[in-house]
């Protein structure tokens, strides 16, 4: 049965029992239990020690409150860089949005643009061939993410010409 502290232990290293399996030991150490500090032998020292197991994890790989504090820092300042206007992270590679820029598009838009080509009887593949664009950028429309994939508004208006369909809202 273990044995709880109640503060009278000459604690350290001098021997006696371990005050959480009650185990003699000549080698008991200072642990950290559940907030206690406690004389432990070097079983429980070693499985039931508190800092020793956050020292652990952190041995092993796991990260600690500290690092966890460090991410979300660092996760602030890029929504908050994004926040300011500060887009350069984030744009895509290839497009330039100030000689193609994209248009408001209607809500709806990436379900329009599925169901004038279904009409059209074109596959997806069949229309972007046409269109002479990537598929990936003709999916990206379809699911309602062309600004985030970087499509342009070339890309926009040769769909509503070849589909006859609106994507954009009048200004």
């Amino acid at each position: 049965m273990a044995k709880y502290s109640t503060g009278n232990s000459s604690g350290g290293d001098s021997g006696g029992a371990c005050e959480l399996c009650g185990q003699s030991s000549d080698s008991l150490t200072e642990a950290n239990v559940a907030g206690a500090q406690l004389s432990v032998c070097s079983s429980c020292a070693s499985s039931h020690n508190d800092a020793a197991r956050t020292e652990k994890k952190r041995d092993d790989g796991s990260r600690g409150e500290q690092d966890r504090t460090r991410r979300a820092a660092r996760n602030t300042a890029k929504m908050d860089d994004a926040r300011k206007g500060d887009s350069s992270h984030w744009e895509k590679e290839g497009t330039d949005y100030d000689d193609d820029p994209l248009p408001y598009l209607v809500s709806d838009y990436g379900d329009r643009v599925v169901e004038a080509r279904q009409e059209a009887g074109l596959q997806r593949e069949e229309l972007a061939d046409e269109l002479d664009v990537p598929e990936k950028k003709l999916l990206a429309v379809e699911q309602n993410r062309a600004n985030r994939a970087g499509v342009g508004g070339s890309l926009v208006e040769a769909l509503e010409d070849r589909l006859d369909v609106t994507l954009s809202e009048s200004a």
